[in-house]
């Protein structure tokens, strides 16, 4: 693995990132990519011609191994809609999410269980990625920081959200960097109460939790939300719900941080779990969205008119007293729209967010029998669902279902275009996608942030 780190490139990035922020990234509206990548990363530009799913393996099914699955969803393909590669990576590690680096050359998969990070290569031959590197050491290293979630490009660099610790197994945590070579960088623990490192709580918690990780570059802004501990989320789900001291153990913050320094700077309170963070795309659009786990609430962090940012709870996701656990977003590349996926009830729902203080509901359909994570294509004409939660806590028996589903969607409705079954096929439970594409890596078709910066002459 030999992506360079050097500070040619980071400045690079970080001015590229911040053109195409002011561009509002319509400078290439062809864009293809999927609307919840890292504004570092470089983009795809047109059709994606593959996903790949971070799948968990499952005793019995199959080789029983965690895998990276490739399927091909380029409708002019004559394997469209089919799977196309799987490398297994050798056990049940609890495979979970993944990210690419800022160059888009090689894909970080983490594992909440063993917390190894399986480093793929998925520029040499797109169609096949290839595992080239396993990080086993990520506990150690970090200081004893359990269950990598999030891994986010930075530039020339990794950053990783954690959901544990090795001393309790509890849900206080941090985050983690990483060199793009897989080099450990430094370790950033999230604000507690007796040990807030300079932040300001605004409410009544400061738990030290974590889970997702997005970033606004050209307002120095990092957030990251809180999910909870090992010992939950290593357990079974029913036994979960029926014990009242798991339940006190879940994280009700979403943190504010100094993207440069690192430095925390304030602890929102946000009820109830918040899993995933989307930020707005717009280069005056100064807010993101999160939605709660356990309340069932999108939440808007925004600056307000001082330039502060606070957090404010904006509308319900179906009917929170029946729980039905929002898990992914996805947010448009206009901003217009947020769609938010319930695991217990298997439906997606889709949010007018144009006034995003303001959010209502436009659409719901039933995916499956559960359904987790949704992947929005840049254009907004393609979505893509997938099953697993985690496997203690997917639904049991013939609700046990595991998929990729494809659909296109038209503005009023969604038309299912493939679906595989991954226990049909023996894959394994399927988790969390990210697009692949030929065009990312042709010399014939600039599509990096690098270019966009050198055709606008700011790069000498």
């Amino acid at each position: 693995m030999k992506t360079k780190f050097n500070k040619s490139r980071l400045i690079s990035a970080a001015v590229t990132a911040s053109v195409v922020a002011l561009a509002g990234l319509a400078i290439t509206p062809v864009q293809a990519d999927e609307t919840c990548m890292s504004p570092y990363m470089a983009k795809i530009v047109g059709q994606e011609d593959f996903v790949y799913i971070w799948t968990l393996g499952v005793e019995g099914l199959g080789d029983e191994q965690d895998k990276l699955v490739t399927v091909d969803v380029n409708p002019k393909s004559p394997k469209y809609g089919k799977v196309i590669n799987s490398v297994s990576v050798g056990g049940r590690n609890e495979a979970h999410h993944s990210g690419f680096t800022d160059d888009r050359q090689y894909l970080w998969a983490g594992a909440l269980d063993t917390n190894k990070l399986f480093v793929f290569d998925v520029h040499t031959d797109p169609a096949k990625p290839k595992l080239v590197k396993t990080i086993t050491d990520f506990v150690a290293k970090s200081g004893g920081v359990v269950g990598p979630h999030t891994t986010y490009a930075l530039p020339g660099r990794m950053i990783m959200t954690g959901l544990s610790n090795n001393k309790d197994h509890g849900g206080r945590t941090a985050i983690v960097e990483y060199t793009n070579d897989g080099e450990y960088i430094a370790t950033h623990w999230t604000p507690t109460d007796d040990n807030l490192q300079g932040a300001i709580k605004t409410g009544k918690y400061a738990d030290g939790y974590g889970y997702d990780l997005r970033v606004l570059p050209r307002r120095n802004l990092m957030l990251t939300s809180s999910f909870t501990g090992w010992s939950n989320y290593m357990m079974d789900f029913g036994k979960m719900l029926q014990d009242p001291e798991a339940m006190k153990r879940f994280g009700n913050t979403v943190v504010q941080w100094d993207l440069h320094t690192k430095q925390p700077k304030k602890v929102f309170d946000v009820p109830g779990a918040p899993l995933e963070i989307r930020c707005a795309w717009g280069p005056n659009h100064n807010y993101c969205f999160t939605s709660t786990a356990l309340t069932s609430k999108i939440w808007l962090i925004y600056e307000d008119k001082d330039g502060a940012w606070q957090a404010k709870e904006v509308a319900n996701i179906g009917e929170p007293s029946k729980i039905p656990l929002p898990v992914d977003i996805s947010i448009s590349s206009d901003d217009g729209t947020l769609w938010v996926n319930t695991f217990m009830d298997g439906k997606t729902r889709a949010f007018d967010i144009t006034d995003p203080f303001k959010p209502k509901q436009v659409f719901e359909q039933k995916i499956g029998a559960q359904v987790n994570m949704v992947s929005s294509s840049w254009d907004g004409k393609r979505l893509y669902y997938t099953s697993s939660l985690l496997a203690n806590w997917d639904k049991k028996g013939a609700d046990n279902e595991q998929f990729i589903k494809a659909y296109n969607w038209d503005g009023k409705q969604l038309q299912q275009q493939f679906a595989i079954d991954f226990n049909k096929e023996k894959l394994g439970r399927a988790h969390q996608m990210v697009f692949g594409a030929y065009s990312l890596y042709s010399a014939n078709k600039p599509t990096t942030l690098d270019t966009l910066v050198t055709q606008l002459d700011l790069k000498k």
